[in-house]
C-alpha cells in the first residue's frame, strides 16, 4: 500500500506537464522494471505504487475479448457488450460522424469492463484493422474498412476519435491500428513476402495508417505477421522512421500476439531471441505480445541482448518513454484515475447505445439492386410475409466480435414491424438429409453432445440420424444433427456433435459434399487441422469400418454415402412463399465457414443450396426480396432482381433489416470496395501491387458486378451547378468545389456525394480516378442543398521513383462528383500547376527499387536492418524511363550480392527488354545474399545526349541494390 509520501512523487502530480512526468518516473524505475513495462502484461511496482497494466483488449466493433484467454476464456465468453456492425459495415455507413459516436460508445464501455476487472480488460485497444480491402478473397475481409486509402482513413480517424474521447490530455482508451503493413493474405501469412514497389507503399498501403496517426486518433501502430519487401514487418525500420514523423505525440506500437518468436522460431530471420527482440524494439515497437502474461522470457531476452551489445540502455529507456506517455494518458498514474475513470457498469448496453446500434446498422445497409421496384414494400398491403433463409432466424458475431445482450433476428424484425394482425411465417429452408454408407447399409448417427461421443454408424435411422445440410459460401458446409441441434465437429478424425455453433480458433465444422459418378457421395472434412497427427493425411474423408466405427481417411479409403431427403427444404419454402403477400429470402455467409483468420477463400460465390433457395423462392412469389447478409463480397447465379446487403450488423440486424423493407428506413449504404463479377477478374491473391495488377477501382479496367461506392436509394438524386473557385490552381493551392444535390423522389433520404480526381496527363501510370472526398447528406423530398468540398492541392500528390518524395504533378485534372465510382453526374476540369518531372538523371546513384516497370523480379531486404533490392532470375527486368544518358562510351556501376555458386550477369539494354545491348557487368558470388560488392562494366551509347528507356536484365543469381550510369 501506497504511502503519503508515494502520494508526493511528481510523476503522480496531475498539475505536471507529462514529460515532467515521464522523466520522473523513468528515473525511479530499476532495470529490471523497465523491461518489465515492455511485455503486453505489466505487473505491479508496489514500491512506487504502479497498478497492473494490460496491454491489448480486442474492440473491432464493440468491446470482445481480451488477449490473455489462457485462464478467461470463460469470463469472456460472459461479456455482454453493445455488438455493432462489422467494420466493413461501419465503413459502408460513409458516415464519420456517427462512427465517432459508435467509438465513444465502445470506449466506454471498455472502461465499464475495466473497472469490472482492470487484469483481464486493458485500455489499449488492438482496433481498429485498417488494412486495405485490396483482394476480397481474404479471410479477415470483415475485419477492414475500405480498399480506398482515403476512406479507410477517414473512418479509422473517426472510430479512433471517438475511442480516444475528446479530452485534451487525456484518453479514454487508447487504439493502435493493426495490422502495419501490406497485410492480405492468411495462406502462409507469415512466410509469405508482400512485394510492395515504392508507388503502392506510399500511396496505398501506408497512405491508409497515415490519417489516423497524424490527426491523433491511435496511439500507435501493430506489426503484422507478414514480410515487406522480403523483410518481416516486425523490423520494418519504416514503424520508427515512418510512423512516428506523422505526429508530434509519443506512439506505443506493439508486435503481433507471437510475432517475436516468429522471427527466430517460423520466420528463421534470425538466429537467436536475444537479437531478434533487440531487432523489434529498435525498429520502433515497444510492446511484446508474446507468452500471455508470462514476462519472464521477455526480460531475460532484452537483458542478454544488452549484455551481449544488440541494445542499449538508450533504446530501453526510449521505448519505456512511450509505454509510459500512453499510461498517463490513460490516467493510470493519476490519483482519481482522470476525467475518464469515474466510468463503470452503468455504460454497459444502455438505452442510447442501442439505439445507436440500430441507427448504425440502418445506415450500413446497401441496397444494390431495385430492378423491379419491389421496395419498398406496402406495410398496409402486406399481411402475410414468408421470411425464409438459414439466416432468417439467427444472428452471428464473428472471431472479433462480441456476445450480443439481446438478439433481433429477421424474422423478429418483421414481425414486430407489422404487428400482431399479420401472418408472418419463418421458413430455414434446409434440406434434411439421412447419410447411409452404401458397403455397410449403416447411417451417420449422433450419439450425444459431448466430445467424447463419438459420431457412429449404425442399423437403424432414427431421428439422429438426420442432419439439416446448409452450404454456407462454394461448396463449404455445414451438418447440424437433427436430435441434438448440434453441428458435426471434425476432432482428429473422431467426429462427434459438441458444437452449437461453428467457432473457435480452430473452426472444424466445416465439410464438402462431393458427388461421385455413380450418384453416391463422399464427406470431406474441410476444417482447420489441430495437431501434428493430421498434417501427414493429405485428404480428410468421413469412413466407415465394418464394425460403424466412423473415422477419418485418404479418398481412397471414404465411405460412399446414399444422401437421401428426409425434408426438402425447398419444398417447405416454396410453399410457404407461394401464396404470401411477399416472401423474404434471407441468405449469406457464417463469419467461421469458409474464410476467417489463417484461412483465405478461394471464390466469392454463394453457397449452391442457399442459391437454389433463392430461385425457387423467386419462382413461386414474384414479390421476393432477398437479403444477403455477408462479411464480403459475394456473387450470385442469376443475380436477384431486388438485393439488399448488409453485414453482419450486430443485435439490431432484425430491426434495421425491417426498418428498410418498409419504407421507415430509406437505404444510403455504399460499397466500401469493388465487388468483382469473379475470381477470374483477379489476380493472385499474393499480387500486392495493385498498379500493375489492376485492382481496385482506381486501377481496374473491366465491368465490375457492383462498383466501388455503390448503393441505390427509394429517392432519386439530381446533381447540377458544379464550380470550381477558377481554372487553375497553384501546386500548394486550394481547391473549391461545391455542387447542389436535389432529392427528386417521394421518400427522404440521405445520399452520399463522392469526389472524384483523374489526372490527364503525367509520367507514371496513374489511377483512373481517385476518392478526394465525401459528404453523406441528408435531404426532405424536393430540398435541394449546396454541398462543398474543400481540397489542398498538395493532396494530389503522389509519390515520385526518380526522386524519392511526393510530387504533384502539373497536369490537367477532372474533378468528378458522382454517386458511385461508375456513377459521375457532374464534370469540370482544373489545371494545376505543380512540377514537371525531369528525366532521370542515372549519373547519380540510383536505388533499383525505384524502377518504373518490371517482370520477374522480387522486393528483398538489403540487409536485415533497412533497404530494399531487387532480386532477379534469368531473364528478369527492370526499367528506368526517361533516362537522360549523355556520353558515347560510359560505365555501369552497381552494388550487388549473390549467394549463387555461379556467375551472373546485368545486362544494360535500351528501349526494351530484348533492345539493344548497351553493356554488361559480371557478377560473381560474392558468399551470401547480405554481401555486397561493387562491379562495373563497359557501356557503349548511340551518340550524345539523348533520352531513352533503360531496362537492366538479371542473369543468374542476383541481388541488385543500387546502379549508375556515368
Amino acid at each position: 500500500m501506497a504511502g503519503a509520501q508515494d502520494a508526493e512523487l511528481p510523476f503522480k502530480d496531475p498539475d505536471l506537464p507529462l514529460d515532467e512526468r515521464v522523466d520522473d518516473l523513468l528515473s525511479r524505475l530499476t532495470l529490471d522494471e523497465k523491461l518489465s513495462l515492455l511485455h503486453q502484461s505489466q505487473e505491479p511496482i508496489p514500491r512506487l505504487g504502479i497498478p497492473y497494466f494490460k496491454a491489448g483488449t480486442e474492440a473491432l466493433h464493440g468491446v470482445a475479448w481480451s488477449n490473455d484467454l489462457n485462464d478467461n476464456w470463460d469470463q469472456v465468453l460472459a461479456t455482454r457488450a453493445t455488438v455493432f456492425p462489422q467494420a466493413v459495415g461501419l465503413a459502408s455507413t460513409w458516415n464519420p460522424d456517427l462512427i465517432t459516436e459508435v467509438g465513444s460508445a465502445v470506449g466506454d464501455e471498455l472502461r465499464a469492463y475495466n473497472s469490472i476487472d482492470p487484469v483481464l480488460w486493458g485500455l489499449q485497444v488492438w482496433a481498429p484493422v485498417v488494412d486495405l480491402l485490396r483482394d476480397p478473397r481474404w479471410g479477415r475481409n470483415e475485419e477492414g474498412y475500405s480498399e480506398d486509402p482515403l476512406l479507410t482513413g477517414a473512418i479509422s480517424t473517426a472510430y479512433g476519435k471517438g475511442l480516444s474521447g475528446d479530452d485534451p490530455d487525456h484518453l479514454k482508451v487508447a487504439p493502435v491500428l493493426k495490422h502495419f503493413y501490406g497485410y492480405n493474405n492468411e495462406a502462409d501469412r507469415s512466410l509469405t513476402s508482400s512485394n510492395l514497389p515504392p508507388r503502392v507503399k506510399h500511396e496505398y498501403a501506408q497512405a491508409a495508417f497515415k490519417h489516423a496517426i497524424e490527426a491523433d486518433a491511435a496511439t500507435g501502430v501493430m506489426a503484422s505477421y507478414n514480410m515487406v519487401n522480403g523483410r518481416p514487418t516486425h523490423v520494418d525500420p519504416d514503424i520508427d522512421e515512418v510512423v512516428r514523423s506523422w505526429t508530434d505525440k509519443d506512439l506505443y506500437n506493439v508486435s503481433d500476439a507471437w510475432g517475436p518468436r516468429a522471427l527466430v522460431e517460423l520466420q528463421e530471420y534470425f538466429d537467436d531471441h536475444d537479437e531478434a527482440y533487440a531487432a523489434v524494439l529498435k525498429a520502433g515497437l515497444d510492446g511484446f505480445t508474446v507468452d500471455g502474461s508470462d514476462a519472464g522470457p521477455t526480460t531475460a531476452f532484452l537483458k542478454s541482448a544488452l549484455d551481449k551489445g544488440y541494445l542499449s540502455i538508450a533504446d530501453v529507456d526510449e521505448s519505456v518513454r512511450n509505454v509510459l506517455s500512453v499510461r498517463f494518458r490513460l490516467g493510470h498514474f493519476d490519483p482519481d484515475g482522470g476525467p475518464y475513470g469515474h466510468i463503470g457498469e452503468e455504460a454497459l448496453d444502455t438505452p442510447a447505445h442501442r439505439e445507436l446500434n440500430r441507427r448504425t446498422a440502418e445506415e450500413a445497409l446497401v441496397l444494390l439492386d431495385n430492378a423491379a421496384g419491389t421496395l419498398p414494400l406496402d406495410p398496409d398491403a402486406t399481411g402475410s410475409v414468408a421470411v425464409i433463409g438459414p439466416l432468417h432466424d439467427t444472428l452471428f458475431s464473428d472471431w472479433y466480435g462480441g456476445t450480443m445482450p439481446y438478439e433481433v433476428t429477421p424474422l423478429d424484425g418483421i414481425e414486430q414491424r407489422l404487428g400482431g394482425d399479420a401472418d408472418v411465417v419463418g421458413v430455414e429452408g434446409i434440406d434434411r438429409l439421412t447419410f447411409r454408407d452404401v458397403e455397410t447399409g449403416h447411417y451417420l448417427t449422433a450419439t450425444g453432445t459431448g466430445t467424447g461421443d463419438r459420431v457412429v454408424a449404425t442399423d437403424d435411422a432414427t431421428e439422429a440420424s438426420q442432419w439439416d445440410f446448409n452450404e454456407w459460401m462454394a461448396d463449404y458446409a455445414t451438418l447440424r444433427n437433427a436430435e441434438n441441434g448440434r453441428y458435426l465437429t471434425g476432432d482428429g478424425g473422431a467426429y462427434n456433435t459438441s458444437s452449437e455453433e461453428p467457432g473457435g480458433w480452430y473452426v472444424q465444422q466445416q465439410f464438402r459434399l462431393e458427388e461421385q459418378e455413380d450418384g453416391t457421395y463422399v464427406i470431406q472434412y474441410v476444417g482447420y487441422e489441430t495437431n501434428e497427427g493430421w498434417w501427414w493425411i493429405p485428404e480428410h474423408y468421413i469412413t466407415v469400418a465394418a464394425d460403424g466405427t466412423v473415422g477419418t481417411g485418404s479418398k481412397a479409403d471414404a465411405a460412399r454415402f446414399e444422401a437421401d431427403v428426409v425434408n426438402s427444404g425447398i419444398d417447405s419454402a416454396v410453399a410457404a412463399s407461394a401464396g404470401a403477400d411477399a416472401a423474404v429470402v434471407v441468405v449469406g455467409s457464417q463469419p467461421f465457414v469458409y474464410g476467417r483468420e489463417i484461412h483465405d477463400r478461394e471464390t466469392l460465390v454463394l453457397g449452391t443450396s442457399q442459391q437454389k433457395l433463392v430461385e425457387a423462392v423467386t419462382a413461386a412469389n414474384p414479390n421476393t426480396v432477398v437479403v444477403l447478409e455477408t462479411s464480403y463480397p459475394t456473387t450470385m447465379q442469376p443475380q436477384p432482381d431486388t438485393l439488399l446487403w448488409t453485414t453482419h450488423a450486430g443485435s439490431e440486424t432484425g430491426n434495421a433489416i425491417a426498418g428498410a423493407l418498409f419504407g421507415d428506413v430509406n437505404p444510403a449504404g455504399r460499397l466500401t470496395q469493388t465487388w468483382y463479377s469473379g475470381t477470374d477478374d483477379l489476380p493472385s491473391i499474393f499480387d500486392y501491387d495493385i498498379i500493375s495488377a489492376g485492382m481496385t477501382y482506381m486501377y481496374y479496367d473491366g465491368n465490375p458486378l457492383y462498383p466501388f461506392g455503390h448503393g441505390l436509394s427509394y429517392s432519386g438524386f439530381e446533381y447540377s451547378k458544379l464550380k470550381t473557385n477558377g481554372k487553375a490552381v497553384g501546386g500548394d493551392g486550394r481547391i473549391k468545389v461545391s455542387v447542389d444535390v436535389t432529392n427528386t423522389g417521394e421518400h427522404a433520404g440521405d445520399e452520399v456525394v463522392q469526389l472524384y480526381t483523374s489526372q490527364r496527363e503525367s509520367r507514371d501510370t496513374v489511377a483512373e480516378k481517385t476518392l478526394r472526398e465525401f459528404q453523406r447528406v441528408s435531404l426532405e423530398p424536393g430540398e435541394t442543398t449546396t454541398v462543398t468540398f474543400d481540397l489542398r492541392a498538395s493532396e494530389l500528390a503522389r509519390w515520385d521513383v526518380t526522386r524519392d518524395r511526393w510530387v504533384v504533378e502539373r497536369s490537367v485534372y477532372d474533378v468528378l462528383v458522382g454517386a458511385s465510382s461508375a456513377d459521375i453526374r457532374q464534370q469540370a476540369t482544373l489545371r494545376v500547376n505543380g512540377e514537371v518531372i525531369p528525366p532521370r538523371d542515372l549519373s547519380k546513384s540510383t536505388r533499383a527499387v525505384n524502377f518504373d516497370d518490371y517482370s520477374g523480379v522480387r522486393l528483398v531486404d538489403e540487409s536485415k536492418e533497412r533497404g530494399t533490392s531487387v532480386e532477379g532470375d534469368d531473364g528478369a527486368w527492370v526499367k528506368f524511363a526517361d533516362a537522360r544518358l549523355r556520353q558515347r562510351t560510359t560505365t555501369f556501376t552497381a552494388r550487388v550480392a549473390s549467394a549463387g555458386s555461379g556467375e551472373g550477369s546485368i545486362e544494360v539494354r535500351l528501349d526494351s527488354p530484348t533492345g539493344p545491348l548497351a553493356g554488361t557487368a559480371s557478377v560473381e558470388s560474392t558468399g551470401g545474399v547480405y554481401e555486397y560488392t561493387t562491379v562495373s562494366g563497359s557501356v557503349s551509347l548511340p551518340g550524345a545526349a539523348f533520352t531513352r528507356d533503360v531496362y537492366l536484365v538479371f542473369d543468374g543469381d542476383v541481388r541488385l541494390a543500387s546502379f549508375t550510369i556515368s
